[in-house]
């Protein structure tokens, strides 16, 4: 049963729906089953809200999670916040090696795996060599095991969502291919498995591959 929200404690999200980083903390509440409010940010990299500015002045950036009249930056901020306020469907280990090991590659894929994806689909050459080496080290850490954290999904899963779900739409208007059966079996049947039990909470297929084409054709013209 989810942990039942006290009156004046209303949860919102201040995000956008094609960000990864503000389905990360949807999904989180989803899957703990905590009711909230979401609130769209228009304008994500143009003219920024009053209430974002106000709310994260230092980064400036989605998402935001608010809570009993507090609030809060950063996705993987939030999620730990998130787990550690409501206790139902736990998505952090108990054990205290286990889930320093879920934060260690949860900073792995936002320090190293995201900023060398992107790269890479920008036409970095550098960079799709370090995503692939990136890819190829998580293929490994995976091995037989159905999530990240094992049987459920967990902190590390909800973390790596872009590669679970946002580069398939990506590589749909891409000529840079990165995540193949080929190369990693492993990622790719784990990435099944992950969009099988949240695909409910995430955006449209078609939706995310009409705004990536949109934005390709915008940034490499229209060939």
């Amino acid at each position: 049963m989810a942990d039942r929200i006290k009156m004046g404690e209303e949860v919102k999200v201040l995000g956008e729906w094609g960000s990864p980083f503000s389905q990360r903390v949807e999904i989180a509440l989803k899957l703990k089953g905590i009711p909230y409010d979401c609130m769209e940010e228009e304008d994500v990299y143009g003219n920024k809200s009053e209430l974002l500015l106000k709310s994260n002045p230092v980064h400036k950036k989605i998402p935001v999670f608010f809570h009993a009249g507090k609030s809060i930056a950063e996705s993987l901020v939030i999620l730990e916040y998130v787990d550690e306020t409501w206790k139902s469907n736990p998505i952090l280990p108990q054990d205290p090696y286990q889930r320093a090991m879920a934060r260690f590659w949860a900073n792995f894929i936002d320090e190293k795996c995201m900023l060398a994806i992107w790269k890479a689909y920008q036409g970095d050459g550098k960079a799709l060599e370090e995503a692939h080496g990136y890819l190829e080290i998580l293929e490994n850490e995976l091995k037989d095991k159905r999530f990240f954290g094992g049987e459920s999904i967990g902190f590390v899963d909800i973390t790596a969502i872009v590669i679970g779900y946002w580069m398939g739409a990506i590589e749909e208007t891409h000529t840079v291919k990165m995540l193949t059966n080929e190369k990693h079996p492993n990622l790719c049947k784990w990435s099944e498995e992950f969009v099988g039990v949240v695909k409910e909470y995430l955006p449209p297929r078609d939706k995310l591959v009409a705004f990536f084409k949109t934005l390709y054709k915008a940034t490499h013209g229209s060939k």
